[in-house]
């Protein structure tokens, strides 16, 4: 299944994508696509997306899923971006949060915070978390999966590096965590370490990659996670990004108000976001 949520911030809707890229009404059955339902996805067992009504004209999408509690990044996880930072292999992950009020739907408005001047971009693959994970075996943690999505993990590298203390504040800034177009269910994605990933920038490639180069892979990631905190219903993992980050230019390139970034992982769809001056 292809789970999303459409509608004005606040008022979203859940909706399901069927076989044709149609988007459907499916507020009959759920109330969103929230922490409750990615808990037990079987109330939708037998639902066919073909016979629901269907949304007409291309209403906004929200965040694919409502009701995050945690929103938790891992830094530098693919060998070739460690690479391009100038950085080591992590010999374990590193972890950071970004604020959950940092979340967005996947084509709204990413806003420059005020005082910006490194602005970046990062394509992602997110994992969202269905059955609560505490102390899980890498074994068997892709069982606590719900599903993935795609996210923009953008960063202001000034307040992330420059500004001491940890990552959080470079990350969480209001707008910073597009995710979406929609929750692709685990039985859609038959591999989450063979998907291609990529971002332009004003209709540039820059981001070129796969999740393939991840240092740590999904599996390892959540069982990870699992031995620190309990992950729930609604949790957002954002597992990094690969080559091609302003950052990482020479001489670095960072966003502007008026720039364009489209982004898509195979699968899960594109996101397309107009960076804007923050009033």
């Amino acid at each position: 299944m292809k789970l999303t949520r459409y509608g004005q911030p606040g008022a979203e809707k859940p909706g399901i994508f069927d076989k044709d890229g149609v988007l459907r009404d499916l507020s009959a059955h759920v109330a969103d696509i929230n922490p409750a339902l990615l808990a037990d996805l079987s109330v939708l067992d037998g639902v066919d997306a073909s016979g629901l009504p269907v949304v007409p004209g291309k209403p906004r999408l929200g965040s694919c899923v409502a009701g995050t509690g945690k929103f938790i990044c891992i830094g530098l996880n693919f060998s070739d971006h460690a690479a391009e930072t100038g950085n080591p292999i992590p010999t374990e992950p590193i972890v950071f949060m970004k604020a959950s009020s940092a979340i967005v739907g996947p084509d709204d408005d990413v806003i420059i915070p005020r005082g910006s001047v490194k602005t970046d971009w990062e394509v992602e693959l997110a994992v969202i978390i269905g059955k609560p994970a505490k102390y899980v075996a890498e074994a068997d943690a892709l069982d606590h999966v719900a599903g993935y999505c795609v996210t923009n993990d953008v960063s202001e590298r000034e307040f992330q590096i420059e500004r001491q203390g940890q990552w959080t504040k470079g990350k969480s800034c209001d707008s910073f965590g597009p995710i979406g177009p929609f929750l692709a269910t685990r039985d859609e994605v038959a591999d989450p370490q063979d998907l291609k990933m990529w971002l332009e920038v004003n209709g540039e490639r820059v981001q070129d990659g796969t999740t393939a180069t991840m240092i740590y892979g999904v599996a390892h990631l959540v069982s990870y996670l699992s031995q620190f905190m309990t992950l729930h219903p609604g949790d957002v993992i954002s597992t990094g990004t690969p080559p091609g980050v302003g950052m990482g230019m020479n001489p670095p390139r960072y966003l502007k108000p008026g720039d364009v970034v489209t982004l898509g992982i195979d699968g899960l769809g594109e996101q397309r976001q107009t960076f804007v001056a923050d009033d």
